[in-house]
C-alpha cells in the first residue's frame, strides 16, 4: 500500500490536465477515483494502486466528456450572458431609408436592364439562364448587369 499519496495525486492530476481538463475538474476526478479505489480495496487487494487510480481517473474524464457531447454542456445561470442581437432603432430606420432609395434607383433603370439585373441578383439566375429567358447573348446580359450595377452604385453614393 502507498504511504504518501500526494505525489501520486499530483501525477494523476497532471495527466488529466495534459488531456485538457481544468485544474478543478482534474481535482474532482482524482478524488472520485480515490473513493473508487478505496471501495474496491474493501473487496479485494489492489496490486498496483497508482495504476488503478490513474485508469479510474482517466475513465471518469472520458465518461464526463462523452456525457457533455451527448447531453450538452451544463452552465450555471450566473455564467450565461444574454446578448440582444436585434438591431438598434436607428439602424432599422437607416436600412429602411436605404431600401427606399434603392427602390427609387431601381425604378430609374430601363425595364429590360432592371428585369435582367433582378433576375440575377434576386432570383439567383446565371447569365446563361437569363440569356435563354430573354433570347439574348450571354455577353449582352453581362453588359446589362454591368450597366445596372454602375448606375445603381452612382445613384446610391453616400447612402
Amino acid at each position: 500500500m502507498i504511504k504518501d499519496w500526494l505525489p501520486v495525486f499530483s501525477r494523476v492530476r497532471a495527466a488529466l490536465m495534459r488531456r485538457g481538463r481544468s485544474e478543478q475538474d482534474a481535482e474532482d476526478f482524482v478524488q472520485e477515483a480515490w473513493v473508487r479505489l478505496a471501495c474496491y480495496e474493501r473487496e479485494q487487494p489492489v496490486e498496483q494502486p497508482e495504476a488503478f487510480l490513474m485508469r479510474a481517473a482517466l475513465n471518469l474524464s472520458i465518461d464526463a466528456h462523452r456525457s457533455r457531447v451527448s447531453r450538452g454542456e451544463e452552465l450555471l445561470v450566473e455564467d450565461v450572458v444574454l446578448i440582444d442581437a436585434t438591431p438598434a432603432a436607428e439602424d432599422v430606420l437607416l436600412a429602411r431609408e436605404r431600401m427606399a432609395r434603392l427602390s427609387v434607383c431601381l425604378s430609374r433603370l430601363n425595364e429590360k436592364t432592371r428585369e435582367i439585373f433582378l433576375s440575377h441578383r434576386v432570383e439567383g439566375l446565371t447569365y446563361q439562364a437569363i440569356a435563354r429567358r430573354h433570347g439574348l447573348s450571354t455577353s449582352t446580359v453581362e453588359k446589362h448587369i454591368a450597366k445596372a450595377t454602375l448606375q445603381l452604385t452612382t445613384w446610391m453614393e453616400g447612402w
